[in-house]
């Protein structure tokens, strides 16, 4: 299968490495040190198109291939991992729509979203059911105002500065993950409360909250495509963002990669580059074979997306494998640097803290094998 970027792939990146090198570097350690949420750097993203990048033309997406919206995330978790985050949770919200709601759905919510207007979130995970989405508790019921949504979702990556959020409830408790059914639940709605973001290792500024939804009243129409069809539309986004997750691991083991060469080229000791010792030279080695590979596995599990084939058993290799690769390189490539790399001053330690989360979000990599190995077992 062909892996390099087409032209107008290749120019999609382009323009994704000039805005992340010009206004994300640069943002990149005060939002991270501060915590605050990267709204500027969102709608420096807007501007060129990139939050609707996921999405066809049709709906006032860039209509982008896969590949691109994959070099696209690598460039942007490269110069600030707190902003990708925050870029590919909104992914899920949109995709969410896109694969689950009714056409009248799409038209309506996610032009705006797109264009970088509405900012989304995705609340599947709760205190009790995260890596088995199926044990949700959060119950949805008809109403006379339409649904009534009662439970708390945990860990939503931007819930609490969301404008919406796609919420995952029973509206059969007895059906199982038959049961489960989405509602887009805009910001403000009755009985929606966020908490104060989480204190988190990495990925700071992308805040990640607990939202509470007590007798949260959506309207009717506000159900995501048919009843019933929640689990089923949640885990084809999942397989979606799991390609973007994988981008997000490559971009922060790449910036990892490119400090470590750096350094062993500019420092010396005892008179010698550390370039000049071979034992730092296999290092960078080994960190070149994790990045490359990374990169195939991610760019083979886009092009797969978009054959229109199956690709869950390449998303979940690509998710795995490169964001356990990320965290090899980011350490590898703090400790070439020695106190210095521990030292806040320099990136390393948020590239190392930023990558922990990867092994964890969109699916654990003990849950990406368990797929795999499903995978690999089916009759």
């Amino acid at each position: 299968m062909e892996l390099d970027l087409s032209p107008d792939e290749a120019a999609f990146a382009a323009a994704a490495r000039r805005v992340a090198t010009e206004m994300l570097v640069p943002r990149a350690a005060a939002l991270d040190a501060a915590e605050e949420f990267p709204h500027d750097n969102l709608r420096s993203l807007a501007e060129l198109g990139f939050m609707g990048a996921n999405l066809p033309e049709a709906y006032g997406g860039s209509g982008a291939s896969s590949p691109a919206v994959s070099a696209m995330v690598e460039e942007v978790a490269a110069a600030c991992a707190a902003t990708c985050s925050s870029l590919t949770a909104h992914f899920l919200a949109t995709d969410s729509i896109l694969l689950g709601g009714s056409e009248e759905q799409k038209q309506r919510w996610l032009p705006g979203a797109a264009q970088g207007g509405r900012l989304g979130a995705f609340a599947l995970t709760e205190p009790g059911a995260g890596s088995n989405p199926a044990d949700i508790t959060t119950r949805a019921i008809r109403s006379s105002e339409g649904w009534r949504i009662h439970g708390t979702k945990h860990f939503i990556t931007n819930g609490g500065v969301a404008d919406f959020v796609i919420v995952f409830a029973k509206t059969d408790a007895a059906a199982g993950h038959h049961g489960i059914s989405a509602f887009y639940v805009p910001r403000g709605a009755p009985g929606l409360t966020a908490e104060k973001p989480e204190p988190v290792l990495g990925i700071r500024a992308s805040h990640i909250v607990e939202l509470r939804l007590e007798e949260c009243t959506v309207p009717a129409d506000h159900l995501l495509g048919d009843e019933g069809a929640g689990f089923r539309t949640a885990m084809a986004v999942l397989d979606r963002g799991r390609v973007e997750i994988a981008a997000m691991a490559l971009g922060i083991a790449r910036a990892a990669f490119e400090s470590a060469r750096a350094w062993l080229l500019q420092r010396r000791v005892a008179g010698q580059p550390l370039a000049h010792y071979q034992g730092l030279q296999w290092m960078l080695a080994d960190m070149y074979v994790d990045l490359e590979a990374s990169r195939l596995l991610t760019y083979r599990a886009a092009r797969r997306r978009d054959s229109g084939r199956r690709f869950s058993l390449e998303a979940a290799v690509a998710k795995l494998f490169a964001s356990e690769a990320a965290g090899r390189i980011a350490d590898a490539a703090l400790q070439m640097h020695g106190g210095y790399g521990y030292s806040r001053e320099m990136p390393l330690e948020r590239y190392w803290r930023d990558a922990r989360i990867l092994r964890i979000f969109e699916g654990t990599s003990e849950i990406q094998r368990n797929l795999i190995a499903r995978s690999l077992l089916r009759d």
